[in-house]
């Protein structure tokens, strides 16, 4: 056994850039796969196994710290979202069992399979209409035109929310994720600060407006489903309105742009698809495992504990990198590779594992898979635009690139 401090010295590692991460992740899991971050005070835990053993024993690695601020919010930031009424908590991601089991219990019953076949039509024609509008261009950035506000579309369309909302509720998520996953000064944090105010109170306003007129969407469901015995709060469902109009947009943008990222650097695996539409579903889950959105997620550890060989102390942070994880060469040959016909894509970790897995995910591989089905039928010649440079986004979370610049070629 070893504490793995010994690691932290020579790793020279910055968790929040994540530009490219990948060489430093796979020499960690020869390495160091669980280390100690002394700059961030975070245990990081690199390899499969280890990540899923994480992920799997809530009873020893608690989800209270997912949602909480990397860089720990100043005071006078505090006094805006006190003074604000800012009292949001996690809808499911940072709560423990029993509150968690028993509100991802009633969520899963509207956030299933009834409503997302009621919402699949509209998916398609918010897409339809979303390529419609860029086909006679020459060139795009496929991620403010298309990826952007496409989730954000279908997310809303789902929760109940006018379009016209759509450009104030993705800036409100842009500083969320700015202040919980970024490491922002004191007075960066401020504006923001105030945006989670006005975040907040939208999304009790929200539960509210559907308790007087009740709609065809996730709020109305949760609504209806308290009505008929649920055991939740309203508080609770502005919680999980909270959680979901956030998660439920920003990872999807990020998952169809690094997607299509991937796919143009792997011609032949593009011209596969165009030629052979039935291989999108294997393709869905090897975009995932080898290009997630959520790179990382975080735990704490209630008691001393091991994670694979190395001992973790009571009270540890710990930063679990996903994107390793999908990497390791222990379960996923020629992890490094990116392989549609690979047989165990699905045992990726990006939509976590055990009680806290992604409740959206079957949305988020339809909408993926109703878009990269749409593009390959209509651009099938499409590239990525020459010298154009991809950045992304400083966080410790999610690998958010800044831009994708797009030729479309000769149109289908």
């Amino acid at each position: 056994m070893t504490t793995g401090h010994e690691s932290a010295g020579k790793c020279n590692y910055d968790p929040f850039d994540l530009s490219s991460p990948h060489k430093k992740w796979k020499a960690f899991r020869a390495e160091s796969p669980v280390f100690y971050h002394e700059e961030t005070d975070y245990w990081v835990v690199t390899k499969h196994e280890d990540v899923k053993q994480v992920f799997d024993d809530w009873n020893t690695f608690s989800s209270d710290n997912a949602q909480a601020p990397m860089r720990p919010m100043c005071a006078q930031g505090k006094q805006i979202m006190k003074d604000g009424g800012f009292t949001a908590y996690s809808g499911l991601s940072a709560r423990v069992p029993p509150d968690h089991t028993r509100i991802r219990k009633i969520v899963q019953t509207a956030f299933g399979p009834r409503r997302f076949k009621a919402i699949e039509p509209k998916i398609e024609d918010i897409i339809d209409r979303s390529l419609a509008a860029v086909k006679s261009k020459a060139e795009i950035d496929f991620f403010q035109e298309i990826a952007y506000p496409v989730p954000a579309l279908v997310l809303f369309t789902l929760m109940g929310i006018p379009d016209g909302d759509v450009p104030k509720v993705k800036d409100w998520a842009t500083s969320r994720a700015a202040l919980t996953w970024g490491n922002l000064s004191d007075e960066e944090q401020l504006p923001h600060a105030h945006k989670m105010v006005e975040y907040w109170s939208y999304c009790r306003d929200l539960v509210a407006a559907r308790r007087q007129q009740p709609g065809d969407d996730l709020p109305s469901d949760l609504l209806q489903a308290q009505f008929d015995g649920g055991e939740i709060t309203d508080e609770e469902i502005a919680g999980v309105m909270y959680s979901v109009l956030f998660a439920g947009h920003e990872t999807t943008t990020t998952l169809m742009t690094n997607a299509l990222k991937v796919l143009m650097e792997n011609r032949e695996t593009w011209d596969e698809i165009c030629a052979d539409p039935s291989k999108i579903k294997n393709a869905t889950e090897e975009v995932l495992r080898y290009a997630p959105s959520i790179v990382s997620w975080r735990r704490r550890a209630k008691t001393d504990t091991r994670i694979g060989f190395v001992d973790v102390p009571e009270n540890a942070n710990i930063l679990m990198i996903m994107g390793s994880a999908n990497r390791d060469e222990d379960l996923f040959k020629d992890g490094e590779t990116f392989d549609i016909q690979r047989e165990n894509a699905r045992n990726h970790l990006s939509f976590g594992y055990g009680v806290h897995f992604c409740p959206g995910f079957q949305l988020a591989k339809m909408e993926f898979g109703i878009m990269l089905r749409e593009l390959t039928k209509r651009f099938p010649n499409m590239t990525l635009k020459d010298g154009s440079a991809v950045e992304y986004v400083r966080n410790i979370s999610f690998r958010v690139p800044n831009r994708l610049d797009i030729k479309l070629g000769t149109p289908a």
